[in-house]
Order: C-alpha cells, then sequence, then structure tokens
C-alpha cells in the first residue's frame, strides 16, 4: 500500500487526492494522511507563478513532516486576472509531476472583494451564507450550478499530474 501524503487538510482536496490515486493505482492501494502545511505564499495567491509556488512548498513541508511516504501531494489554488484555477504538485522520491487546473472566470462583484484584498474563500462565503464553501464544492460548484465542483476540477488536473509516474518515458527521456 502506498503512503500518500496530502500537503491540505481541505476535504474537497483530499478527496479528490484520494479519487485521483485510486483511479491510477486501484481503490484501496493508497492510504491518504492529511498533514496541515504552510504553502508560503499569501493566503489568496494571485498570479501563476505564486500558485505554483505554493504547490510546491506544500509539497517541501510535506516532505520534511512525512519524509517516509511514497508520494506527496500539494494542490493550491489562486487567481490570475478573472480566473480561479489550482496548481498541482506530486512527488515521490525520485520524480516530480505537476499540472494546472481548467480555469473558471470570476463575476465582477467577487473580483472587487478579491482586489481589496479578500480571499476567494471568504467572498464565496458571503455570497452563499455557507462559511465551509472552500472545503465544499467551492466557486466552482456555486457558478457551474453543481455541474462541477473542486473536486471533479482537481481530480482530472491531479491526473494529469500523475502522468510522470505512470509512462516511462518521463523516467526515461529519449535522445534527441
Amino acid at each position: 500500500m502506498y503512503h500518500v501524503v496530502a500537503a491540505t487538510t481541505n476535504p474537497a482536496k483530499i478527496k479528490a487526492i484520494q479519487l485521483a490515486f485510486d483511479d491510477t493505482y486501484g481503490a484501496g492501494q493508497c492510504h491518504i494522511e492529511p498533514v496541515d502545511v504552510a504553502s508560503g505564499v499569501s493566503l489568496q495567491p494571485i498570479g501563476n507563478a505564486e500558485t505554483r509556488t505554493g504547490a510546491r512548498q506544500r509539497v517541501t513541508q510535506a516532505r520534511q513532516t512525512r519524509p517516509d511516504a511514497d508520494f506527496w501531494v500539494g494542490v493550491e489554488a489562486g487567481i490570475e486576472d478573472n480566473m480561479t484555477f489550482a496548481w498541482i504538485t506530486v512527488e515521490n522520491p525520485h520524480i516530480r509531476g505537476e499540472s494546472r487546473s481548467a480555469s473558471l472566470m470570476l463575476p465582477e462583484a467577487v473580483l472587487q472583494g478579491i482586489h481589496a484584498g479578500r480571499e476567494l474563500g471568504s467572498e464565496m462565503a458571503t455570497i452563499t451564507g455557507n462559511a465551509d464553501i472552500k472545503r465544499q464544492g467551492g466557486a466552482i460548484a456555486i457558478f457551474t450550478n453543481g455541474r462541477l465542483s473542486r473536486t471533479s476540477v482537481y481530480h482530472q488536473a491531479l491526473m494529469l499530474a500523475l502522468a510522470p509516474f505512470l509512462n516511462p518515458i518521463y523516467q526515461h527521456p529519449q535522445p534527441r
């Protein structure tokens, strides 16, 4: 059984990690252990670079916390222009896989709060009256009327980030 350390305690992110590892290695083949680690970036990362840095730093912190694991996974959500998205970083002792999720355009009313320095989760809690929305379906579920969720969008990006662990070409590059 693989020991997978999820560098988050967010249930929506943990569920996506569990689903992706089940799809990749088989149901029941991975134990997901959530750990609460710092991203080292702002609470609401702005831009591609800061968001990717947050995912990578979560993995670094998780590796230091649980160095004996088989995999470490970081999921960091951010804002770029008028979109929300996430970076995924997956590492084992030898390889790193990364992917960026699909993006969701945010309405101007939400962006005004973000530009004022508030976090997307806080803005969504105000709109929905649900203080725990970011630990559930998030803005994605609200604005797609439940057709997609944080979990479903992150699941796809996690599957893409796991590609280097599945295909040997990533481990043994071909000469050019």
